[in-house]
């Protein structure tokens, strides 16, 4: 049966999907927190990252998928355990056996995905246009294109930097639930339960955290 229509594949694909992207959030936090060390080396990571035809041509498109695949599938499981509870879960006394982050993943997952727009808008678009809409290479091959100055810049506004921790506040509740919860999905034997649960606690407190220690760091050292 396809992921559409088989509630087992759509749980199995959701935690597939989540491992990705916790992998992922891992090495995008290493990467950033080199910024906090040194603007070369920072530099150099980014510019490897940029330029690599492998990561822009492979890896980009298939993380870029993996992003929207996340968050549709998200939806349309909340829409369909909704629809299978019959009532809404405000209506439900769904704090008896679960968490309320468990009961709110969409939400939260609203908040990220907006946050992870803004992201791009920052970040991601400047780069693209400079790439590929200006087409002009050579910063991106002699240098000139400073990337630690484009990321300390736009650190710069408190209301920006506030919207980056209000969101990896949400992110570090979402991981809270979802790293054990996709865990769950592929089967882990219950003997191991105790173990990820540690780890994704300790996962989801420390990576959120490295991203908010990197913009209030650069936001107090401009």
């Amino acid at each position: 049966m396809g992921i559409i229509s088989s509630s087992i594949a759509r749980k199995v694909a959701m935690a597939l999907s989540a491992l990705f992207l916790i992998f992922f959030l891992l090495t995008h936090v290493t990467i950033n927190l080199l910024s906090v060390f040194s603007e070369d080396v920072f530099n150099v990571a980014s510019h490897f990252m940029g330029t690599n035809p492998l990561i822009q041509f492979v890896m980009q498109p298939i993380l870029i998928f993996g992003v929207v695949f996340h968050f549709v599938l998200g939806f349309v499981l909340e829409l369909k355990n909704r629809k299978a509870v019959g009532i809404k879960y405000a209506k439900n006394n769904g704090a008896a056996n679960s968490t309320w982050m468990s009961r709110n993943m969409i939400y939260s997952g609203l908040v990220i995905l907006a946050f992870i727009v803004l992201h791009f808008i920052d970040f991601w678009f400047p780069e693209l246009n400079t790439k590929y809409v200006l087409g002009d290479m050579s910063g991106m091959h002699d240098g000139e294109f400073r990337y630690y100055h484009e990321l300390v810049e736009k650190f710069h506004s408190p209301y920006r930097v506030g919207a980056y921790v209000i969101a990896f506040v949400l992110l570090a509740l979402h991981l809270l639930h979802g790293f054990q919860s996709a865990f769950q999905s592929m089967g882990m034997n219950n003997k191991y339960t105790k173990c990820v649960k540690n780890f994704g606690k300790g996962y989801a407190i420390l990576i959120p955290s490295l991203f908010i220690f990197i913009a209030l760091f650069h936001h107090f050292n401009h």
